[in-house]
């Protein structure tokens, strides 16, 4: 849970993971595009995102395509609401 927090305290990561449309799957060249950040940026940003958990990826030939962990996020978030409920 640390982990993601960490990740989504960045304010360039927060833009980067609001890129993102519902379902969709995006390259590193596709973010920096839109981004203001360079490319090895990104891809910096990006690495911390997969590693916490909060976006998945899937190497298609040279590319690789990243997408939100929609799952994984809401029973991250799920989790402190509930620890939040529970100790009011």
């Amino acid at each position: 849970m640390s982990r993601v927090f960490t990740a989504l305290g960045d304010e360039h990561r927060q833009r980067i993971l609001l890129t993102f449309e519902p379902g969709e799957r995006l390259n590193v060249g596709q973010i920096a595009n839109v981004s203001t950040l360079s490319r090895s940026a990104v891809s910096h940003h990006l690495k911390i995102l997969r590693e916490a958990g909060v976006l998945q990826s899937h190497k298609e030939g040279k590319e690789v395509f990243f997408w939100v962990n929609k799952t994984f996020l809401q029973e991250t978030l799920r989790n402190v609401l509930d620890y939040v409920e529970s100790n009011s």
